[in-house]
């Protein structure tokens, strides 16, 4: 195991007061890709199975922008207090770097 795995095992995250809703969110997500594959291998007719497709890319937005919030809530947040504490901008700058490469990726 790593250095760093071990650090991040440590580490409270910004989601993790809400870890049992976000592993219920896509845990109800993994059932629908499941009935999505069941669908095609049925033969659905293809605008079902899009329309399907559409729920699960908003289900997957959702998730993907609590956890970016969550992230700025906590993270980002807590990044500005160290970097006011210590003087050195360059952990809250780290961390604003990581939100928008994240929201980057998103826009994608």
């Amino acid at each position: 195991m790593s250095e760093q795995t071990v650090i991040d095992e440590r580490i409270d995250h910004g989601y993790t007061s809400d870890k049992d809703a976000y592993l219920r969110r896509l845990k109800r997500i993994e059932g629908q890709v499941r009935g999505i594959a069941r669908m095609v291998e049925e033969d659905k007719y293809c605008i079902d199975v899009l329309t399907q497709v559409s729920a699960i890319n908003k289900a997957l937005h959702a998730v993907s922008l609590g956890l970016l919030e969550d992230h700025i809530a906590h993270c980002v947040v807590g990044a500005a207090n160290e970097s006011r504490e210590t003087g050195n901008p360059q952990a809250v700058q780290e961390k604003v770097a990581e939100a928008s490469a994240a929201i980057g990726r998103l826009l994608r």
